[in-house]
C-alpha cells in the first residue's frame, strides 16, 4: 500500500509515468493500471491520503473474478440434487459422476466433478463435514439458555429445558420446552421427536447427560438402564457422542444455534402459563424453519426429509413405550412381594419366598424379575393393602384355599345331595360375608370322605329340622350318633375329637 501512495504522490506532483516507473520500480503496465483506477474513483489525492491501508487495498486491489464458464455453471446447479441423492444408503459421489457423465458428455472429469463438488459444499455449509445416511442417526441435545413459564396464580417465573432433535440426513429438527433434564422428561422428549418423525432412526445420537450415560468412557460409556430400555423399545440403538469430540455432535449444536435466532427470537415476544402454551408456540415457529429453504439450496428440511429420509426410517411399534420405574424387595412367606409406592402386594411362584426380586413398573404393569428372569407379571392395580394373586404361583394347599367361592362350596354339597346343599346355603347365608362361613362348609363336607355320606345327608336333615345352621351341630350330630353304637372302622377316623379334622390336610388333597 506504501507503493500505491507514492505513485500517487508523485502523480499528484505532476511527474511522467516514465518517470514514477523509473523511481518506484512498478512495470508501466501495472503504473498504468493504477492510475486509470485511481481516475475511475474520481477521488482527490487528499481523500485518496486519508483512506486506510484496507480501504485503500479494497480500491486498488480487486480480486481477480475469473469467468464462470458455461458447463461450469451447469454443473453448480446440478449440486443440490447431487448432494441430496448423496444421502441416500449406497449412493457414492463415483456414481453421481457416471450419472452426470451420461447426461452430459462434455462434463468434466471426475476428480474435477469432486473438486468443484466439495467446494460448493463448503461454501453453502462450511460447519457441517460429516456426511450422514438417511434414516442413519437421529442427535439429540438440551439448548444452553432456557425458556420461562409464568405461574397464572403465583406470577413466579420458572426457567424450562429445551430439547433439540435433529435427523442427519435430512436436518428435520424437532424442539419441545420440558419442565427439566430429568429421566422421565429427556426419554418422553425423544420419543415425541420419534413420532414427530413417523419412523424411527438406526440410531439416537445424545450427549453424556446424566439421562442417557450412567458413566461416561471413551471406549464403553454405561447407559442409563431405562434409556436403554426405550432404544429396545423401538428397536434402535443408542450412540453416545464421545467426550470432548465436538464433530460427533455438531449437526445438533448448529441446529441449537438456528433455534435461538428462529424459534426463541419469536417464542420470547410473549408470556406463557403452561409447557403446553409454550410448546403450542414453539411448533408453529418450527414449522417455518422447517419449511424454509435451506441455504444455496432450492428445497426445504421437510421437503428433503420427505422425498429421501421418511421411507428409510424404521416403522414406529403399535404400542409406545411406558416409562418403567425399578423397585428391589423380598418376598414374603405368603408368596407376595409389596410395590411400596402403591402399599398393593402381587405375586410371585411359591418357589421364589425369602428371594430378592426387582419389581419394574410402569403406569399399567408390574414385572417381577429374579436373576434376569421374569417370574411374574401382573397389571398394576393402585388399591392400598390389597392383593393380586396368580393361582398358579400358589403351593398346592395354598392355591386350594384361594379357590374358595360360595359356589364352590355349594357344588361340592350338590354332589353329596340335595339336602346337604340346602344346609350349606343355610350356613352361607347365616353370615354376614361369605368368607366368613368358608372354614365351617370345609369342615362339614370333609365328613363325607370319612364317613358314609348317607350319615352326613341325615346328620344335614336333622339339622335343617333344628334350624341350627353351623358346624358344631352337625359334629354334635354325629358324635350322639357314635354315642349309640361301637365304632366301626369305617367311622374309627371319628373317634378323635371332629373338630380337630378341619386342620387336616385332607382339605388339601
Amino acid at each position: 500500500m506504501s507503493k500505491i501512495r507514492h505513485i500517487l504522490q508523485l502523480h499528484h506532483q505532476g511527474r511522467s509515468k516514465l518517470q514514477i516507473a523509473a523511481q518506484t520500480g512498478i512495470a508501466r503496465n501495472t503504473l498504468k493500471k493504477y492510475l486509470k483506477q485511481f481516475t475511475e474513483s474520481k477521488l482527490t489525492f487528499h481523500e485518496i491520503s486519508e483512506l486506510s491501508d484496507k480501504d485503500l487495498e479494497e480500491l486498488f486491489v480487486k480480486p481477480q473474478e475469473q469467468p464462470i464458464s458455461e458447463k461450469l455453471q451447469t454443473l453448480f446447479s446440478l449440486f443440490p440434487s447431487i448432494d441430496k441423492e448423496l444421502k441416500k444408503k449406497g449412493m457414492t459421489r463415483q456414481l453421481l459422476w457416471e450419472q452426470y457423465k451420461a447426461v452430459h458428455p462434455d462434463g468434466f472429469g471426475v476428480s474435477q466433478f469432486k473438486h468443484y463438488y466439495a467446494r460448493w459444499k463448503a461454501q453453502v455449509n462450511p460447519v457441517m463435514r460429516m456426511e450422514h445416511k438417511a434414516g442413519d442417526k437421529l442427535y439429540v441435545d438440551f439448548a444452553g439458555d432456557k425458556l420461562s413459564v409464568v405461574d397464572p396464580v403465583s406470577g413466579e417465573i420458572k426457567a424450562v429445558e429445551v430439547f433439540v432433535a435433529i435427523l442427519g440426513a435430512s436436518q428435520l429438527t424437532y424442539v419441545e420446552a420440558v419442565a427439566s433434564q430429568g429421566k422421565e422428561d429427556f426419554i418422553a422428549a425423544c420419543e415425541n421427536a420419534i413420532h414427530f418423525c413417523g419412523g424411527v432412526p438406526q440410531a439416537i445420537v445424545p450427549d453424556n447427560l446424566k439421562s442417557a450415560v450412567t458413566k461416561s468412557s471413551k471406549y464403553e460409556p454405561t447407559l442409563n438402564e431405562t434409556f436403554l430400555d426405550f432404544a429396545q423399545h423401538y428397536s434402535t440403538t443408542i450412540l453416545p457422542a464421545r467426550s470432548y469430540r465436538p464433530r460427533d455432535k455438531a449437526l445438533v449444536e448448529n441446529a441449537v444455534k438456528i433455534v435461538y435466532s428462529r424459534i426463541y427470537a419469536k417464542v420470547r415476544a410473549r408470556v406463557y402459563h403452561s409447557l403446553e402454551q409454550l410448546n403450542a408456540a414453539i411448533k408453529v415457529a418450527l414449522e417455518e424453519h422447517n419449511n424454509a429453504h435451506l441455504k444455496g439450496r432450492n428445497y426445504s428440511r421437510r421437503q428433503q426429509f420427505e422425498e429421501v429420509e421418511r421411507a428409510a426410517l424404521m416403522p414406529l411399534p403399535p404400542l409406545r413405550y411406558e416409562l418403567k420405574k425399578c423397585l428391589y424387595a423380598t418376598v414374603a412367606k405368603n408368596g407376595h412381594v409389596a410395590l411400596s409406592a402403591d402399599k398393593h402386594y402381587y405375586s410371585v411362584p411359591y418357589r421364589f419366598i425369602g428371594k430378592k426380586v426387582k419389581l419394574l413398573f410402569s403406569r399399567h404393569s408390574v414385572e417381577i424379575y429374579y436373576n434376569y428372569e421374569r417370574i411374574a407379571l401382573h397389571t398394576r392395580a393402585r388399591l392400598a393393602y390389597h392383593y393380586t394373586t396368580d393361582k398358579e404361583h400358589l403351593a398346592s394347599a395354598h392355591r386350594f384355599v384361594a379357590e374358595w367361592t360360595p359356589q364352590k362350596f355349594i357344588s361340592w354339597a350338590e354332589a353329596i345331595h340335595e339336602d346337604v346343599k340346602l344346609y350349606i346355603l343355610k350356613v352361607l347365608q347365616r353370615k354376614q360375608h361369605p368368607e366368613q362361613a368358608y372354614k365351617s362348609c370345609v369342615g362339614i363336607l370333609s365328613f363325607a370322605k370319612k364317613i358314609e355320606k348317607e350319615r352326613l345327608i341325615k346328620a344335614c336333615q336333622r339339622a335343617l329340622g333344628y334350624g341350627a345352621y353351623n358346624y358344631k351341630t352337625i359334629q354334635t350330630i354325629l358324635e350322639k350318633e357314635l354315642d349309640k353304637k361301637d365304632p366301626s372302622p369305617e367311622t374309627e377316623q371319628l373317634s378323635m375329637p371332629l373338630h380337630d379334622n378341619i386342620r387336616g390336610e385332607h382339605y388339601y388333597q
